[in-house]
């Protein structure tokens, strides 16, 4: 029995693509190693709470084409969003605070209040990307290398004159360490915005850094960071039921092991699985890393060039990444209780403290001070526990992914490389301990924790090798032409009807589902 197309891997990309795919007629087969499709969405349930066992908010899917077809299959699924006026807030470690609202003039009057002209600042720094949105957007929601790209870029050079577009792309490339202290002169708007780099895979400096900063700010202003009614596992059920009500089909516990090609062509003509089954197709779409792709999948690598093989070997994971889950028997007693409603609020004193902890993790240290990311699920969405239980998800970005040191020295004796339990819990007890002075009973007040360090994230995930979340660096050669590889187009690869999806491609990690609606533009005519 042929299909039209074959997903390896249950991610979000896949599910986008494989929706779509079904709706338009064609038949999918969705094919995912583990026993839950999702990818980097899952949830689990604990004291009758439900919990977001990965990522727990999707502004850009919200914000994304694919959401705008699937909208209304979507919600027909019982899929809604959850969310509030104060999605993000940033606590420094003298306890002054910054919130980003959904409202314009509100932000702007607040951070006026922090700086003489903070305020209008940021709406400068806003109205940046207002001014180039039709650029920026395209470029991250296109496929980078194509006519109608090249035309882009050609009618914004005619449009804007040589030298103006030369001054956007420089702006467009600064690092947040060089762009920042031109806009943002508070401290508390600089803590505000700078961790939030973190969640792109990016540091303070590396290139286009400030560009994705502001861009984050512009869409959490816009949309806020909405969360899925009941917990993240509903929108995977959900593209579950769209993709077999079309005449789909999804089997779960079913490893890939090898996409078939036919060598004299080198088209891929379809997948073998591990248990010895094997389903033929027109098309195959692989969510994985370069590494998995090009040195298990393809058993004959002499149908790869060798610039594939040597870029693939040599591609580049970022920083590994730790959570922390826990369910509290009674609300989280913030300091100031405006916290109380906010969805993401990040500990840190801003771009000095992030580019601190990046260079301690990626050195292989445990950062001395490291940003930590606390959501409020239960604050937003309230459905997600039990009465009178709370939720809260932390998320500490800067992790080391083998820790030789520690940058703090308490727990060097723990750090050989690996994360062990002993070191993991160690370094949540930190986590918590600091976390205690701004939330005064988030450890007297405990039911549950569960702790995932980033040696367990690629034990759940095989594409979060080493613990990175972000399928990769996302440098500026790995990213956007460059993503995945140099010697690659788009999300094509060398071996024909074969593609590439994932947060390893174009426009890269973020749970868009982004490089699945690209794949899905390209195969629905086929």
């Amino acid at each position: 029995m042929g299909y039209h197309t074959i997903f390896i891997g249950g991610g979000i990309n896949n599910l986008v693509a494989a929706s779509l795919l079904a709706k338009s007629g064609k038949k999918v087969l969705v094919l995912e190693r583990t026993e839950h499709l999702g990818g980097c969405i899952r949830s689990a349930q604990a004291e009758g709470c439900t919990l977001d066992t990965f990522s727990t908010a999707y502004p850009l899917f919200v914000t994304g084409p694919a959401y705008g077809m699937l909208q209304e299959d979507l919600a027909a699924q019982g899929v809604d969003f959850a969310n509030n006026d104060t999605p993000t807030a940033t606590v420094l470690s003298d306890k002054r605070f910054s919130i980003l609202r959904t409202d314009r003039d509100t932000n702007t009057q607040n951070f006026n209040g922090f700086n003489a002209g903070e305020g209008d600042r940021f709406r400068e720094t806003i109205g940046w990307v207002e001014q180039n949105a039709d650029l920026l957007f395209s470029i991250l929601g296109q496929e980078p290398v194509t006519l109608q790209m090249a035309k882009l870029l050609g009618k914004t050079l005619w449009k804007k004159g040589v030298k103006p577009s030369l001054e956007l792309v420089g702006e467009c490339l600064a690092s947040l360490r060089n762009d920042f202290p031109d806009h943002v002169k508070s401290e508390e708007v600089n803590a505000l915005l700078s961790p939030w780099i973190l969640h792109t895979g990016l540091s303070p400096e590396s290139p286009f850094s400030a560009a994705m900063a502001k861009i984050v700010a512009f869409t959490v202003e816009l949309v806020g960071l909405p969360l899925v009614k009941g917990g993240s596992y509903k929108i995977v059920e959900a593209f579950k039921n769209i993709i077999e009500s079309n005449g789909g089909t999804c089997i779960l516990n079913r490893h890939v092991d090898e996409v078939v090609v036919d060598k004299a062509s080198k088209t891929a003509t379809g997948v073998r699985c591990a248990d010895g089954s094997s389903y033929n197709s027109k098309f195959v779409v692989a969510s994985t890393t370069p590494t998995l792709l090009y040195d298990k999948l393809i058993a004959d690598k002499s149908l790869l060039p060798e610039a594939v093989k040597t870029q693939a070997a040599n591609y580049k994971y970022g920083m590994g990444n730790m959570q922390i889950h826990l369910v509290l028997n009674e609300a989280p007693k913030w300091f100031d209780p405006e916290l109380g409603t906010v969805i993401y609020t990040h500990l840190s004193n801003g771009m000095d403290d992030v580019s601190r902890s990046v260079n301690q993790a990626t050195r292989q240290q445990l950062p001395s001070e490291a940003t930590i990311c606390i959501a409020q699920p239960s604050a937003v969405d309230p459905s997600r526990a039990a009465e009178g239980k709370h939720i809260l998800w932390i998320q500490l970005p800067e992790c080391p992914n083998y820790p030789e040191a520690d940058a703090a020295g308490s727990l060097n004796d723990l750090c050989q490389g690996e994360w062990t339990d002993a070191l993991k819990n160690a370094y949540a007890d930190r986590i918590l301990d600091r976390i205690e002075g701004y939330i005064s009973n988030v450890k007297t007040a405990q039911v549950y924790k569960a702790i995932i360090s980033p040696k367990e994230l690629g034990q759940m995930n095989i594409n979060l090798m080493h613990g990175d979340p972000y399928g990769g660096s996302c440098a500026i050669e790995q990213y956007l032409a460059w993503r995945p590889l140099k010697s690659t187009k788009n999300h094509e690869t060398p071996i024909k009807n074969l593609f590439h999806s994932g947060a390893s491609t174009h426009p890269g990690p973020g749970l868009g589902g982004g490089s699945g609606f690209l794949i899905y533009q390209k195969l629905h005519k086929k």
